[in-house]
């Protein structure tokens, strides 16, 4: 991860489960117009529009690419090879 312009990604870390519901918690790294962006991102299974009785990669794909969507920048999900 060198050259962020080259390398936008969006990177699972875990499943986290609270009161309200279970979320999915990403890094997202990246540039976006000349700023970079180095955060972290928990999002809602339901806002994914996922079942909680889906696989686990499953959500993790669905739940990864609405992250990389909802940052505004063009970075793609870093997949589930990279575990």
């Amino acid at each position: 991860m060198k050259n962020l312009a080259e390398n936008n990604l969006v990177r699972f870390l875990s499943i986290v489960r609270k009161k309200d519901g279970l979320y999915a918690k990403f890094k997202v790294c990246g540039i976006r117009e000349g700023t970079t962006i180095n955060t972290s991102v928990l999002l809602s299974i339901d806002a994914a529009g996922m079942d909680p009785t889906k696989s686990l990669e499953e959500i993790i794909e669905a739940c990864g690419k609405r992250a990389a969507k909802d940052c505004h920048i063009e970075a793609q999900f870093e997949g589930l090879h990279a575990l």
